[in-house]
């Protein structure tokens, strides 16, 4: 039995984009590249939108597709796992302590962490939501925990806005790509939701696009949390070949992708 941690670019959702194409450029064959059903100026008027929407639509789909099989865990390039083992280095738990995730998804993150720290128990929460609803599941998490023979890992249900645990209840949290999907909540919030339930001398490892534009100035927030008390906390560009480089970054749109770490 081997892991399933599916896809952060689902095949449904390249299927559909493909499916689009084909739609958009029928109706242009029907509507606007002959004369069958519409005549002069509402032909060419129609054909010029519909080519127009069939030639983006094919763009998005071969974008698409080269997202899908760049994140493929089982792909040439296994970005997606690339990174997930990267972030899970950085989380260290005490023997006996307990880490969370949040934001699992599938679970790969929250079972690497159980890897790397066996004597310790993970976490992983999520609302198994959203765009990735009947992708990513609470029973697929299990499954994929039971198919890497980790057994120091649970899964619950937990919203990234209002975590479902008392205050300073982890010896770590983490979390990966996760914030930026979130709609309508300042995203500095949301790390600060995230480190209300890290017990003191707790490690975090927060990886996101962490751009201005939607996190805001994170150095005056970093520099915030070294006023608080915290130790060690920087701001780590994973962009820089780390986990890929610059050019890459911007071609699968992933541009700001940085890792936040310190501890408590």
């Amino acid at each position: 039995m081997r892991p399933d941690y599916k896809n952060w670019v689902p095949k449904g959702m390249v299927l559909g984009f493909a499916v689009g194409t084909l739609a958009a450029f029928v109706l242009f064959l029907i509507l606007g590249a002959t004369d069958t059903v519409l005549h002069g100026t509402p032909r060419i008027i129609m054909g010029i939108l519909l080519g127009a929407g069939t030639l983006v639509l094919l763009i998005a789909t071969v974008w698409m597709a080269v997202l899908h099989r760049t994140f493929d865990y089982n792909g040439r390039r296994k970005l997606a796992r690339t990174i997930i083992e990267g972030v899970a280095d950085y989380v260290k738990i005490p023997e006996g302590g307990t880490g969370l995730d949040v934001g699992c998804g599938s679970g790969a993150l929250t079972i690497a962490c159980a890897k790397r720290n066996p004597g310790a128990v993970m976490v992983g929460c999520d609302i198994w939501g959203g765009a990735y609803k009947g992708v990513f599941t609470k029973d697929l998490c299990k499954e994929n925990a039971l198919a890497e023979g980790v057994s120091n890992v649970r899964f619950e249900e937990g919203n990234a806005i209002s975590l479902p645990f008392p205050d300073e209840s982890f010896d770590a949290v983490t979390s990966n790509y996760v914030y930026h999907n979130i709609v309508g909540h300042k995203k500095q919030q949301l790390l600060r939701e995230t480190l209300r339930v890290l017990r003191p001398g707790g490690t975090f490892a927060i990886h996101d696009m962490m751009s201005e534009a939607r996190y805001g100035d994170m150095q005056a927030f970093v520099q915030s949390l070294r006023q608080e008390g915290y130790e060690e906390v920087r701001l780590i560009d994973t962009t820089d070949d780390m986990f890929m480089g610059r050019k890459e970054a911007r071609w699968l749109d992933l541009g700001g992708s940085t890792l936040l770490v310190g501890r408590k």
